[in-house]
């Protein structure tokens, strides 16, 4: 995996510096709403099911002062299998390398997807700061632990063969998914995600999403954290958990949604759809605020 994150140019190897001097800023951000915070996670960049256009217009239109990836950036399973990076992943690298240059503080937390990246914990990259976990204090003081979350996942940690079987089947289903919406399109429907819908209506997915984020919020309340802002289970939220502020900042293979941080402290959850082709416009719908 080494070799294919080697690959990757803009990453590792030196070369940051030299692609973010010649990126063309033509492409700077657009008028929109600048956020203190934004939080994204498990974009999944390198699979064919990655929304990077959504998540580029969502960027360009959403400036801030931090910027947190929260781990699954890269796909390193699926690289290693079958390469697949197209131009549009290569832009949001490049966009990434821009904000930092740009002074966003940028703080990736390496997922198990990427945990290659891992190896590089301590390390910054083109100012992109590669870190373990991390502590956000909000504007009103609060503070909120930052993860991917994989360390609570029972499948991950003891039966890694088990998460891999499944990540081809999620593959599978995504597969499934791009032809059905392809065709709803045609048909003037709206998105609609199978794998979501599955999700919500298998018990057994239902039991292991509720015991995941009682575990994560559980841990933030034992390190003395107020909150805590973890991806991994593609299913955005926030809600109290004992008294424990959960934040799930979803994922841009099919919610195309982040967490922000207002000037104020308050966070809240967005959805980005998807792009208006007769506007160039993207547009937002708020999904919760705490």
């Amino acid at each position: 995996m080494r070799a294919a994150f080697d690959a990757m140019g803009p990453w590792v190897g030196g070369m940051i510096p030299a692609v973010a001097n010649i990126i063309d800023d033509a492409d700077d951000d657009l008028a929109g709403k600048r956020y203190r915070a934004i939080f994204i996670s498990d974009l999944h960049l390198g699979t064919p099911g990655c929304q990077a256009s959504a998540l580029l217009d969502f960027m360009r239109h959403h400036p801030s002062d931090y910027l947190y990836l929260v781990g699954d950036i890269v796909d390193g399973w699926q690289l290693r299998r079958r390469w697949y990076w197209p131009q549009s992943h290569n832009d949001v690298i490049q966009k990434l390398l821009r904000r930092a240059r740009k002074g966003c503080r940028i703080v990736y937390v390496p997922g198990n997807h990427d945990e290659f990246a891992r190896g590089f914990i301590g390390h910054q990259f083109g100012g992109i700061e590669v870190v373990e976990d991390a502590i956000h204090t909000t504007a009103d003081g609060r503070h909120i632990w930052v993860t991917h979350g994989d360390l609570f996942d029972g499948v991950i940690q003891c039966a890694k063969w088990l998460a891999y079987l499944g990540d081809n089947l999620y593959e599978f289903t995504l597969k499934l998914n791009r032809h059905l919406n392809h065709w709803r399109a045609r048909l003037g429907l709206p998105y609609w995600s199978l794998s979501a819908y599955l999700k919500h209506k298998v018990k057994k997915a239902l039991a292991y999403v509720t015991d995941f984020e009682v575990a994560v919020a559980n841990e933030a309340k034992r390190r003395g954290h107020q909150g805590v802002v973890c991806g991994h289970i593609h299913r955005a939220e926030m809600r109290d958990i004992n008294g424990t502020l959960y934040c799930n900042d979803g994922d841009w293979v099919e919610s195309r949604t982040a967490l922000v941080e207002h000037y104020d402290g308050r966070l809240e959850l967005v959805q980005w759809a998807a792009v208006k082709e007769s506007r160039g416009l993207g547009q937002k719908a708020a999904v919760a605020t705490a």
